[in-house]
């Protein structure tokens, strides 16, 4: 391979430019301005906040400010974000599924009289997966639209019962009977 007579003195040129790329000046610094001290975040130790206060803070590294506040899942256990697999099994019930939801919740299921017909009942395969979600809206799918949830923050137990069935209208009634005819002509199997 033979170089051109050109290639030896762009290359020369080449690394000038790039040598002289590097190299910085630094501009000399203005001497009649003295240095102040570091610009430093206040840290309040009060535990209330009123709005428009400023928030207690706390600087870890250059850019990075931490807030020292709980989180709204460490205040309401209940709001703590979940994301649940339920280990697949052919036996798997809902009771099984919420005592794995509230495994390391700080929650338990209080076992009542009405909650052990919920508990029983066979887990559906659309439950096996679960969120990102927060943890009162994870047992309440789990429960579904039957089941009351009743929450004792006390003893920090969670209890189902039996939702209240709002009597019948007659617009529902109605709404039935036009289904039930619609059946009717539309199957002409169906007896009339």
């Amino acid at each position: 391979m033979r170089l051109s007579a050109y290639s030896l003195p762009l290359a020369g040129l080449a690394g000038a430019v790039l040598i002289t790329g590097c190299a910085t000046t630094v501009p000399p610094a203005d001497l009649t301005q003295t240095p102040g001290p570091p610009q430093q975040s206040q840290a309040l130790i009060s535990g209330t906040n009123t709005p428009g206060s400023p928030v207690p803070v706390v600087r870890y590294g250059r850019y990075t400010l931490t807030e020292l506040v709980a989180e709204p899942g460490q205040r309401d256990l209940m709001k703590q974000v979940v994301d649940i697999t339920i280990p697949p099994s052919l036996d798997s019930t809902v009771g099984d599924a919420m005592r794995h939801v509230l495994q390391r919740s700080g929650y338990r299921l209080c076992e009542g009289s009405q909650a052990v017909m919920l508990y029983a009942l066979p887990l559906p395969a659309a439950h096996l997966r679960l969120g990102p979600m927060v943890l009162r809206d994870a047992l309440l799918t789990l429960a579904g639209p039957a089941w009351d949830m009743a929450v004792d923050e006390t003893s920090r137990q969670v209890c189902f019962k039996h939702a209240v069935a709002p009597a019948t209208t007659t617009a529902e009634a109605t709404a039935v009977d036009s289904l039930e005819g619609i059946d009717r002509v539309d199957n002409p199997e169906v007896q009339q």
